[in-house]
């Protein structure tokens, strides 16, 4: 990651605080249907890198949603905390649980091939295919 922070947030309920300790800058939609179909649209995350922890961690439930990836959600609220890749436990989380940080920037899609065609970002972003997604982050 280019330029990280320590990043801090919550669920909706604040039974769960996550702390990422290298937390990106950079926000990424991921278009790809698992996402779609667990947001209800694109998912915006940041990459949190592998250093992040928890309180709350008993409320904190699990879904083994592909061979690479899990998603963890709040057991009490229901709000989306985090996809994480199995193979190095790197974090991509949901940019709505961290407190706003005015040096955030949009740059980044992927999954551009499973976007569908009702919705479209205005800004200028790197989109990637799945394809190219794994090709870069896969073991």
């Amino acid at each position: 990651m280019s330029d990280t922070r320590v990043g801090k947030g919550h669920c909706l309920c604040g039974k769960v605080k996550v702390t990422a300790s290298t937390m990106s800058k950079e926000i990424g939609a991921c278009h790809c249907l698992r996402c779609r179909t667990w947001t209800g649209g694109p998912l915006l995350t940041i990459d949190c890198g592998s250093n992040v922890s928890f309180e709350g961690q008993e409320q904190i439930g699990v879904f083994d949603s592909s061979e690479w990836a899990e998603r963890g959600f709040c057991l009490n609220c229901g709000s989306h905390l985090f996809y994480r890749l199995k193979a190095n436990h790197q974090y991509f989380m949901p940019v709505g649980i961290f407190e706003e940080d005015e040096t955030f920037v949009f740059d980044h899609q992927i999954f551009i091939d499973e976007k569908p065609e009702y919705y479209n970002f205005s800004n200028e972003t790197q989109k990637l295919t799945g394809a190219e997604f794994f090709a870069k982050y896969a073991p």
